[in-house]
C-alpha cells in the first residue's frame, strides 16, 4: 500500500483478553420442554478466545481468516452489538459506525427514515441528518427506493444505502465487514474510491474484515489472521499476507 498516514501512538480500540461464547439448547421434546422434566443441555462453541489488540488512532487495520474465525464476532462486539463474556473492549470515547450486510435497518421503515434513524443512532442530531440527507440519497443511487420499505430492498441496495450513511456521515471509527465487495460493479469503484478518500484523513481509525487479500494489502496498515477464534498472526500485510495464501491453498 501507499505510505501509512498513521502517526498516532493514541488508542483508538483496546481489546483485552476477550472470549466470547456461543451457546445452544440441545434439542428436546415439547413436553420435556414444558415440564422442566430434566435441565436442558447447552451446546457451547467458543467463538473469540482470549483475544487481545490494540488499533492507534489513525490506523487501518484488517482482519482476515476462512469462514467461522470469529473475525465478524469481534468486530461486532466491538460495535457493541455482542457482548463478551470475559474481558474488556475500549472505544476511548470515539464515536463509531458498523458498515456491515443485515445490520442496523428497520426493515418496515423506508430508506429515508432509515437514514435518519440511523444518524441518530450514530450521535448527529436530526438538523444536521437532514442537512446531509440529499447527498446521502444521491451517493446511494438507488432512486425511488428510497421511498420504499427496506424489506424490499435487493442486497445491493442494502449495502449501497448502508455504506452511503457512513460514508457521508463520518464518525471516528469505522468498522466495515465485507461490505465493499457487494453491489454492481459500478458502485463497488465508487464505494471504493470513497472508502480511499475517507481513510486517508489521519484522525480516522478503520477495522475491516475481508476475504479480499488484495484490498487488505492496499489499505491497511496492519492486518491480523484469525483461525479457530484466536490470533495466529498480527503485523504488516506484507508479512502477513504471504503466510495466510500459503495456509489456504
Amino acid at each position: 500500500m501507499e505510505e501509512s498516514k498513521f502517526t498516532s501512538t493514541k488508542s483508538a480500540i483496546s481489546v483485552r483478553n476477550v472470549c466470547i461464547e456461543y451457546r445452544s439448547l440441545k434439542a428436546q421434546s415439547i413436553k420435556q420442554n414444558l415440564f422442566k422434566l430434566r435441565k436442558v443441555k447447552q451446546e457451547v462453541f467458543q467463538a473469540v478466545r482470549n483475544v487481545s489488540f490494540e488499533v492507534k488512532e489513525g490506523q487501518i487495520l484488517g482482519i482476515t481468516g476462512k469462514n467461522g474465525s470469529g473475525k465478524s464476532t469481534m468486530l461486532r462486539a466491538i460495535a457493541g452489538i455482542f457482548s463478551a463474556d470475559s474481558g474488556e473492549i475500549d472505544l476511548h470515547g470515539h464515536s463509531l459506525s458498523l458498515l456491515s450486510i443485515g445490520v442496523g435497518f428497520n426493515k418496515e421503515l423506508s430508506g429515508r427514515e432509515n437514514i435518519l434513524l440511523s444518524g441518530m443512532l450514530l450521535g448527529f442530531d436530526e438538523a444536521t441528518i437532514k442537512e446531509r440527507m440529499n447527498e446521502i440519497i444521491d451517493f446511494a443511487g438507488i432512486g425511488t427506493f428510497i421511498d420504499m420499505p427496506v424489506r424490499t430492498y435487493s442486497s445491493g441496495m442494502y449495502s449501497k444505502l448502508a455504506f452511503s450513511i457512513t460514508a457521508v456521515l463520518e464518525t471516528e471509527i469505522m468498522l466495515i465487514d465485507e461490505v465493499l465487495s457487494v453491489g454492481d460493479e459500478k458502485f463497488r469503484k465508487k464505494s471504493y474510491e470513497k472508502m480511499k478518500q475517507l481513510i486517508s484523513k489521519r484522525d480516522r481509525t478503520v477495522v475491516i474484515v475481508s476475504h479480499s487479500l488484495s484490498t487488505l494489502g492496499e489499505l491497511c496498515d496492519e492486518v491480523m489472521w484469525m483461525h479457530d477464534g484466536e490470533i495466529v498472526m498480527l503485523d504488516k500485510p506484507e508479512i502477513v499476507l504471504p503466510v495466510y495464501r500459503d495456509f489456504m491453498k
